[in-house]
């Protein structure tokens, strides 16, 4: 036990209740000011989606664009797209148009839509996960005007699948934040709440998909950067197993490191559950097959372990509502004859050392100060350029050079304690393994509260995470569920974890939550 760093999450704790309780009070939601959906068109599945392709009730330019309609009506207001390639996007639809009609009975299109099976089904795309052409820069002010050289491995799996990417969205610098406000581009806001962030990494995704401006998201998480944005802007969000979807082409990337394809993954947002199965499939590309995910579910075998929190007073209260969501989904599988049992996970306790350890361990991430690998700025450098960037005197956003400094001083721990930890991994890994093994599910809030307020409320509030970033230091797959509004109109919801290659667990569980539960409420 690190006794520095629990006093540190301890006071941080104290600071975000206070400030979480007073904003809440002083500060008025803004609702969407933007247009409510009025086209069917933009409330059909992926799934249905492909079916009107098909069955040639629907071309894909025609559903290519209605999205970019759709994308200009609300980015407008929710500042969520960095670059976009519209009239590209547009001819390619046509040319999927071209593919389809060329089918001649119902036996071509199987082929067709075999081998593509995304075909004409548009997409958006999170800065940092790189579409050849488009911005590249990450909210970083040295990199700005920087375009990608080629498509990330994961884009071009979902290029090979015919489907077409519109645009690349917002994100913090270097990804390293909770919310999406750079220098650069300015603030992501919230689809639900125009004075609170969409959340972070993925900022723009979880944005444009809460407001119904894109059929999915092709967005990375190292630290919670799916599920948070996913959870603040009210949809479904996959963190997959670690090492199952290729990286190559993120930034930042590290080839110095070999558990970084572990920590980071790239995986769906989107507003339908039943969607996300089929996009895994292709964003896994040559690991489809570690998923099974044709093998059958046995629901009578299935076993649902529940936990409202870490265990620990150091670790952040959990909101009342989340928790409500979570006793309601627990309830409703029980009416359903489904077991169901409190997990209480000793290990869990230990969570903020075995995190911070773990992300500080990361080699070769560039500096965001020096943009290099190798040559990087000391503590006392970092320390004054986060007092500089705190008062806009610095070309630099303040959290991502905090995470910057904490990675730095190996967030305060010793070597000797870091080996630790790093042994204490393997133990939670085998312990938790066991304990889900194939048929077992474990609930948890994705993060203590609903969206916060800009300005500082995501940095007070940074202990939160570790209820996301543990599961990727342990490679386990995670999907975060929506389950409607609280009392503020903002969006609720859990998240599910399951043990490793066990995605589909996860993702059938969303799907049975989404039945029951309504899933994503539109933005009102």
């Amino acid at each position: 036990m690190s006794v520095f760093l629990r006093v540190l999450a301890f006071i941080f704790n104290i600071l975000a209740v206070i400030v979480n309780e007073i904003t809440n009070l002083i500060i008025p939601r803004r609702k969407p000011l933007y247009p409510a959906i009025d086209n069917p068109l933009l409330l059909k599945s992926v799934t249905e989606l492909l079916t009107d392709l098909k069955e040639k009730k629907l071309t894909s330019e025609q559903i290519v664009t209605t999205y970019i309609a759709r994308i200009k009506e609300v980015n407008a207001r929710l500042n969520a797209v960095i670059e976009n390639r519209f009239l590209e996007a547009i001819k390619e639809a046509r040319h999927a148009d071209n593919l389809i009609s060329k089918a001649k009975d119902e036996v071509q299109l199987l082929m067709l839509f075999s081998q593509y099976p995304l075909l004409g089904i548009p997409f958006t795309v999170k800065e940092a996960c790189a579409v050849k052409g488009l911005s590249y820069c990450v909210g970083s002010v040295a990199r700005q005007g920087e375009k990608s050289p080629e498509n990330g491995d994961a884009v071009e799996l979902m290029r090979a699948a015919g489907a077409i990417p519109l645009l690349v969205s917002a994100n913090p610098e270097y990804c390293l934040a909770f919310d999406g406000d750079t220098i650069v581009s300015g603030k992501c806001l919230n689809p639900y709440d125009m004075r609170r962030s969409s959340g972070g990494s993925s900022s723009g995704e979880g944005a444009l998909n809460g407001a119904g401006a894109t059929p999915f998201g092709l967005a990375s998480d190292i630290s919670g950067s799916i599920r948070l944005p996913s959870l603040f802007c009210g949809v479904f969000g996959h963190k997959p197993t670690g090492g199952l979807v290729p990286i190559k082409g993120h930034f930042p990337y590290s080839t110095r490191d070999e558990d970084f394809p572990y920590f980071l993954q790239m995986g769906p947002i989107t507003r339908f559950a039943k969607d996300m199965p089929l996009l895994l499939q292709v964003m896994a590309g040559e690991n489809a097959g570690k998923l099974k995910m044709t093998e059958p579910i046995d629901f009578n075998k299935l076993k649902i372990y529940y936990t409202y929190s870490m265990g620990s007073l150091v670790h952040v209260p959990v909101d009342f509502e989340i928790k409500l969501a979570i006793t309601r989904a627990v309830k409703c599988f029980e009416k359903g004859g489904i077991a169901t049992e409190e997990l209480h996970f000793d290990e869990f306790q230990n969570a903020i050392e075995i995190c911070l350890s773990s992300l500080a361990s990361i080699k070769g991430l560039p500096s965001i100060v020096t943009q290099s690998t190798t040559d990087k700025p000391n503590k006392l450098e970092l320390t004054q350029k986060i007092a500089q960037s705190l008062f806009g005197l610095a070309p630099y956003t303040t959290m991502p050079l905090f995470v910057e400094l904490m990675i730095l001083v190996n967030a305060f721990i010793s070597s000797k304690e870091a080996a630790k930890w790093k042994e204490e991994v393997k133990h939670m890994r085998s312990k938790l393994a066991n304990i889900l093994g194939t048929n077992g599910v474990l609930i948890l809030p994705t993060y203590h509260k609903t969206a916060n307020f800009f300005n500082g409320c995501s940095l007070l509030n940074i202990s939160g995470v570790v209820f996301m970033l543990l599961f990727n230091v342990l490679g386990f797959p995670a999907t975060h569920v929506p389950m409607g509004l609280d009392r503020k109109g903002l969006p609720v919801g859990f998240q599910v974890v399951a043990a490793p290659y066990m995605d589909r667990l996860c993702l059938q569980v969303a799907t049975e939550m989404e039945a029951a539960f309504g899933g994503w409420v539109q933005p009102q």
